[in-house]
């Protein structure tokens, strides 16, 4: 893993909590809502992981998945079969060959829970936009509030947490626009900094993904869509390249 990622055993924490998250159905259908509105028909999916929100984007006239880790290439490739509107790639922003997905002819970029893992978010996000064209968005979900950071987070091979001003410099230093940004999961926030800082937690356990998913998404999903919290678990962002 390059040296730029956390190292050790964070990949495996990571993969396990994709595996979990894969059955969180509710969660990704309000990720969902969220990103589909936003992204257009040709899409480089950033750290795809196993494909847990790839399933959504498969509608899509081209969808390039990509991800630094070749086992989860290879769990998405044997989980969706071959496509002809779907690309799967080892990589990530920063590999010298990241350029050519330009060939694609992307309109949107889409991170979901994967620029916290990179330590030069700057330039990952610059060389997200580089490969679109003026106009195109990189959609972005990340963790919130650096106050929530704890052993969780440290396990799952996360360098940060992100406010809205974090993403107003990031547009800033990138060139681009921060077209929308808001915080999602109001009793999200609640959760991890118990686990956090009270239970000192190291993982995200099945049971609690379960309940979460049965019982809290789907009010909040409906609630958040009519007033937006002023804090949550995460950042949703949509950065669009200047014309």
């Amino acid at each position: 893993m390059p040296a730029r990622l956390h190292q050790g055993h964070t990949a495996s924490y990571a993969l396990a909590d994709q595996e979990r998250m894969a059955n969180a159905k509710c969660y990704l259908a309000w990720l969902n809502r969220l990103i589909a509105p936003e992204i257009g028909r040709r899409v480089v999916e950033v750290g795809c992981g196993r494909g847990n929100f790839t399933e959504h984007l498969l509608d899509r006239e081209i969808v390039v998945a990509l991800d630094i880790e070749p086992d989860c290439i290879a769990r998405l490739n044997e989980r969706f079969g071959p496509r002809p509107n779907l690309h799967t790639l080892v990589g990530d922003p920063e590999h010298p060959s990241f350029p050519d997905l330009a060939r694609f002819q992307p309109d949107s970029c889409l991170c979901v829970n994967v620029l916290e893992h990179i330590e030069n978010d700057q330039e990952a996000l610059a060389r997200m936009a580089s490969i679109l064209k003026p106009g195109g968005v990189v959609v972005l979900f990340v963790p919130a509030f650096q106050a929530l950071y704890g052993a969780v987070d440290r396990n799952l091979g996360h360098f940060r947490r992100y406010r809205h001003r974090d993403l107003q410099r990031l547009a800033e230093a990138t060139g681009t626009r921060l077209k929308k940004s808001h915080y999602v999961n109001m009793p999200g926030f609640f959760g991890w900094w118990f686990h956090s800082h009270v239970l000192r937690s190291e993982t995200v356990t099945e049971s609690q993904i379960v309940v979460f998913d049965r019982y809290i998404a789907p009010v909040f999903a409906q609630i958040e869509k009519v007033v937006r919290p002023p804090f949550g678990q995460s950042l949703f962002a949509v950065f669009e390249k200047k014309r």
